[in-house]
């Protein structure tokens, strides 16, 4: 059977629900509207499900317009973005871990909508500006580090054959995930075509706490850490997943066929 794209996802929201989506425009710092706006504290640093696991409740939407977010036993926020032009949204310095980067200002509404879902002083931001990859000559947004994380269906499937419990795909929030290659075959691929764009693959991925987290309830447990300590431990740390750059842009559609143009 031929290797294919089964599963696009976007990140509206840094660290909320994704959105899965049967088509998506790849761009040069990702999937359009992925990771466009993040939640930061009052000193600017960014709010993950690292330290706030009831983010992983969140139900984001983007059309490019307004942003909509849906949590357990709050009112939908129903929110018309700001730019930054003009006297729409005020720009101001944001830390994604240690990397400074900008970002939009959406006002006080979101801002106090978020406060009382997540129960913790917080604002939502915009991206706005450049930002660049560590590696690869790559650009991205708020995501962590690189624009894109592709998983293959078989690495997950080899995992969950070690555990007590399988796990789903969404623990480990990919971008992209593909079947057909084999389990970790993304480990040993440099250029992956999809359709047709073309990305590479710049570093794996080191997983933490987060894929720890329950998304549909919040709640953690020890898996899949646990058991990606006894078989994915690598420089870094535990290794899940490649993190990828685009080096051609266009439509990305689940079905669409996979090959590895160069290996590693």
């Amino acid at each position: 059977m031929p290797a294919t794209l089964t599963e696009i996802n976007v990140y509206p929201v840094k660290s909320g629900g994704g959105t899965a989506l049967r088509t998506a425009e790849l761009l040069p710092a990702g999937l359009r509207y992925d990771r466009e706006f993040m939640l930061v504290g009052p000193e600017g640093r960014s709010l993950t499900q690292r330290d706030t696991a009831a983010m992983a409740l969140m139900r984001p939407s983007y059309d490019g317009e307004v942003l909509t977010v849906t949590a357990p036993g709050a009112a939908p926020l129903v929110h018309k973005a700001l730019s930054g032009d003009g006297d729409d949204g005020e720009p101001r310095e944001v830390l994604v871990h240690r990397t400074e980067c900008r970002g939009i200002d959406q006002g006080d509404e979101a801002a106090a909508w978020f406060a009382d879902l997540l129960g913790r002083e917080c604002r939502l931001v915009r991206f706005t500006g450049r930002r660049e990859t560590r590696r690869g000559g790559g650009v991205v947004r708020f995501a962590d580090g690189y624009p894109l994380l592709l998983v293959s269906a078989e690495s997950l499937a080899d995992l969950n054959a070690r555990m007590a419990g399988p796990l789903p795909m969404n623990r480990f929030r990919p971008s992209l995930v593909i079947e057909g290659l084999g389990a970790f075959a993304e480990d040993g691929a440099r250029l992956l075509r999809i359709g047709g764009t073309v990305i590479e693959a710049i570093k794996p991925c080191t997983r933490c706490v987060i894929t720890t987290t329950d998304q549909e309830t919040g709640e953690r447990g020890r898996e899949p850490l646990r058991t990606l300590a006894s078989y994915r431990a690598g420089d870094g740390g535990l290794l899940f997943g490649q993190n990828c750059v685009p080096r051609t842009v266009g439509t990305l559609a689940v079905g669409d066929p996979v090959e590895i143009v160069e290996s590693r």
